[in-house]
């Protein structure tokens, strides 16, 4: 690159952008710093500065430049799918139109498998910042799927179906923002051609049970609160029982640590 491009204030921008990102990817909000980021993009402090600002203003120009065109898609593809099924969508394929234009965008560009792992970034990331960020920008937008996965799922009460989603959402944004995401559409293809379709729809077939699973019945309670009352039983008779004196070991000088491994082969 020649220090005229370098020195461009368009390119030192798109190159401050592009590191934030790459950073945001590996590491998440808290895990990156200004020092960071301009090291990357091969700029100064002063270069963030006058671009945006801040960290915080240069991150939430990422997100809005990577997410507000993705969620205005997700919106037009529910409320497409709703004028056509009037009586109701199936919770399966509101979660899919979460994701579905994500996979579409993705291929439109040449940094698509980095978009999808900044999505399931943005949706794992724990960060106040981050969340904060969602809530204020996106929040008509996820009122929106609330209420269609609300109808899509009408004998849940609200509450158990906001925890629902909190764990369904996490589980697929982290499968994809793991760097094993070839690994895992391997395991699922099994070395097999697989296109975005049967993806998703093994994907989803994976979480969608967190959705639609019964609420908590009087039988399930009923084994779990057997659980529990053989963990304190367990537990009980650990304490008051002392742990027996490994006399073998102590006979022969031989550290109890080894003493089941001998020649290669476990001892008898």
């Amino acid at each position: 690159m020649s220090p005229t491009q370098r020195t461009n204030p368009s390119d030192t921008r798109k190159r401050l952008l592009e590191a934030t990102e790459w950073l945001f990817i590996e590491g998440g909000y808290e895990a990156m710093s200004l020092r960071h980021i301009t090291a990357r993009a091969g700029a100064n402090l002063a270069a963030v500065n006058y671009h945006f600002g801040s960290k915080e203003a240069l991150v939430q120009e990422l997100l809005s430049q990577r997410l507000d065109r993705l969620n205005r898609e997700r919106l037009q593809l529910l409320s497409a799918c709703e004028r056509q099924r009037p009586e109701g969508l199936d919770a399966r394929a509101v979660l899919a139109m979460l994701f579905v234009p994500a996979f579409r965008l993705s291929h439109g560009s040449a940094s698509g498998p980095a978009f999808m792992r900044l999505l399931g970034r943005v949706y794992s990331d724990p960060s106040p910042f981050i969340q904060d960020f969602l809530q204020q920008h996106y929040r008509s937008i996820s009122g929106r799927f609330f209420e269609a996965f609300a109808r899509a799922l009408p004998t849940l009460p609200r509450g158990e179906l906001g925890l629902r989603l909190h764990f369904a959402l996490k589980a697929l944004s982290g499968m994809l923002a793991g760097e094993d995401m070839q690994q895992l559409i391997a395991s699922i293809s099994k070395g097999e051609a697989i296109n975005d379709t049967e993806l998703l729809a093994r994907l989803i077939s994976l979480v969608s049970p967190i959705l639609t699973a019964p609420s908590g019945n009087t039988e399930q309670i009923k084994v779990i609160e057997q659980v529990l009352q053989q963990d304190q039983v367990t537990a009980e008779a650990t304490r008051t029982t002392p742990p027996a004196a490994d006399t073998d070991s102590r006979r022969q000088g031989i550290p109890p640590s080894t003493l089941w491994i001998q020649d290669g082969r476990p001892a008898s």
